[in-house]
């Protein structure tokens, strides 16, 4: 059975000069299984940021439905965690105070979240920078504390919009490690928004490449390469599924460019 179910999910902005609706997203529909790693890639403004946002429950659609596990998704739930691009951390907690967080609002004793947000500490290895605050860590610690906060809820799904996007590209590589690190222990399932190719494809399990605005499934794309996957950017099979996806990706950009310069 599948975990999560996307069933022809339509969603429509209000302009704020009050003109017509804008499309979105259109007749979207596909599937994810438990544990699965699947990358949601796409050209910008094609809706994929939206669509994640109504799988987790944050959004509701203009029509259609998210289904997990059967049931439909009506509101935010713990045991969907959501990563944002931004860290969203309090700046005048420290890093062990900011990764408890999610379970003080749930009510958890003290004793018993400290003793949760410490494993996970050790889990997203951040041992030492406890007693830090946000702005004497750099941009992967504090990555690291938002995977951190997120684990203490125990969560069946993440969904996460381009967590890694503000940072540099060597520390990216790294946190892209240490995410497959992590769901590896946990086996949860992920839905990963990105922009980058490369790492949608070392990430995933399988892309769901989206078109142009309004965001349909353009394809989908199971990735062939056996984890764990270390050296596999240097293959020219992973060179060639690159290019197959940036050609696929220009043809989408060009295609809204054009809409755009002709008003449609």
């Amino acid at each position: 059975m599948n975990h999560i179910r996307v069933d022809q999910i339509n969603h429509s902005f209000q302009t704020v000069s009050g003109g017509d609706p804008i499309l979105a997203l259109k007749d979207v529909s596909f599937e994810i299984e438990q544990g699965e790693f699947v990358s949601l890639l796409g050209p910008s403004g094609c809706g994929k940021t939206t669509l994640l946002r109504i799988m987790h429950g944050l959004i509701k659609p203009t029509e259609g439905r998210t289904l997990v596990d059967g049931k439909t998704v009506t509101g935010p739930d713990p045991r969907r965690a959501m990563v944002f691009q931004d860290f969203g951390l309090l700046p005048w907690r420290t890093a062990l105070h900011n990764i408890e967080m999610g379970l003080e609002f749930q009510g958890v004793n003290k004793e018993a979240r400290r003793k949760t947000a410490a494993e996970m500490i050790n889990v997203v290895g951040l041992e030492g920078f406890e007693k830090h605050y946000p702005h004497q860590l750099s941009g992967g610690m504090k990555q690291r504390v938002g995977l951190a906060r997120a684990l203490t809820m125990s969560p069946e799904s993440f969904f996460m919009d381009e967590p890694f996007a503000s940072l540099d590209a060597q520390m990216r590589e790294l946190m892209q490690e240490e995410l497959l690190r992590i769901w590896s222990q946990f086996k949860t399932t992920v839905v990963f928004v990105t922009h980058g190719i490369d790492e949608a494809i070392y990430l995933s399990d399988r892309i769901i490449v989206m078109s142009a605005r309004p965001g349909r499934v353009k394809l989908e794309i199971k990735i062939p390469f056996p984890r764990p996957r270390h050296g596999v950017r240097a293959t020219p099979e992973f060179a060639h599924l690159r290019e197959e996806l940036w050609e696929i990706l220009k043809g989408e950009i060009q295609y809204g460019r054009m809409r755009e310069t002709v008003g449609g």
